[in-house]
């Protein structure tokens, strides 16, 4: 598959990008033989090309996400989106006895892209050999948020508020969590509290950098308190982080789950396209690649931008 995207102001201008899906990884961890099936996009040319894991959201599959996939590929980046077991297409049964370590298992099928990511690269016509393994980062929305925060120190804490594994990755040098959960506890609802416990997050070790991108009319059902709750991330970790508050905002940003997804309700390109935008400029800096695109976008972004408010510590 070759595709184009627009040029935005103050980016590279994109290239045509090449993809393949689905690249089967054996994944034991996962039980029952289930392999782990992976999409990889990546622009058609050039070399030394960065990382960017992505985590689809909660039965979803590596076919979604392309305005975003898509233009990261298209502005120099090397995208994964791995298939998780929670996806509609893997279509577990309801008692299956994985469900309750979903979360998990998540996170380990992310630790396996990585270790296997030159066998990922081969698979790929023309990749082989065009990789930075030192420049990675991991992206994910809602539920794949939380799996992205895990990378970067997320811990999700026992019922009582103790525990919490490090499940921290070296290899992960920096995080985009879009449209988040925040912290768990007494935020959770009843229902939240009692049949999600992998909701129990804690952001207090979460030190690698990361972008968190959450809309102000993104109202969970899963929470006691407002659209805030998916600032968590920003507010309640340490070391450098950034935020990226969308006005009017719902779940899906705008439409980044699909060119055509039915569940967006609150479509607009434009938002979408400036989640492009900042994402791309954020990853450069952060990866230390170009500092510029990341300088206009705080320059744009002040209080009175009508798009929303991009914030830095």
């Amino acid at each position: 598959m070759t595709t184009t995207t627009p040029a935005p102001t103050g980016l590279a201008t994109p290239r045509p990008i090449i993809s393949a899906k689905p690249v089967a990884l054996a994944a034991p961890h996962r039980g029952e033989a289930e392999e782990l099936h992976v999409r990889i996009s990546a622009p058609a040319t050039g070399s030394d090309l960065p990382v960017i894991v992505f985590a689809h959201g909660f039965g979803s599959s590596l076919e979604a996400y392309g305005p975003l996939t898509d233009y990261w590929a298209a502005h120099g980046f090397v995208v994964v989106q791995p298939t998780f077991l929670d996806s509609r297409t893997v279509n577990l049964a309801p008692d299956d006895p994985r469900i309750p370590r979903i979360w998990r298992l998540r996170v380990d099928d992310v630790k396996l892209v990585l270790d296997r990511l030159d066998v990922l690269a081969d698979s790929v016509p023309g990749l082989a050999g065009r990789v930075d393994r030192s420049r990675i980062a991991a992206a994910g929305h809602s539920f794949g948020g939380q799996t992205a925060g895990n990378l970067l120190g997320l811990r999700v804490l026992d019922p009582d508020g103790t525990g919490g594994e490090d499940l921290t990755d070296a290899r992960v040098k920096a995080g985009v969590l879009l449209a988040t959960a925040g912290e768990g506890g007494k935020n959770l609802t009843p229902f939240a509290a009692e049949h999600l416990p992998f909701m129990q997050a804690s952001f207090g070790h979460m030190t690698t950098p990361a972008l968190i991108v959450a809309g102000d009319r993104d109202d969970s059902p899963l929470t006691v308190r407002g659209p805030d709750w998916c600032t968590d991330p920003y507010h309640l970790s340490p070391g450098e982080k950034s935020l990226l508050t969308l006005t009017d905002a719902e779940h899906s940003l705008g439409g980044i789950a699909g060119y055509e997804a039915a569940e967006t309700t609150d479509e607009d390109p434009e938002r979408v396209a400036l989640v492009q935008r900042v994402t791309v400029a954020y990853l450069r800096r952060a990866l230390g690649l170009d500092d510029s695109g990341w300088s206009a976008m705080r320059a744009e972004l002040t209080t009175d931008h009508p798009q929303g408010r991009l914030e830095s510590r």
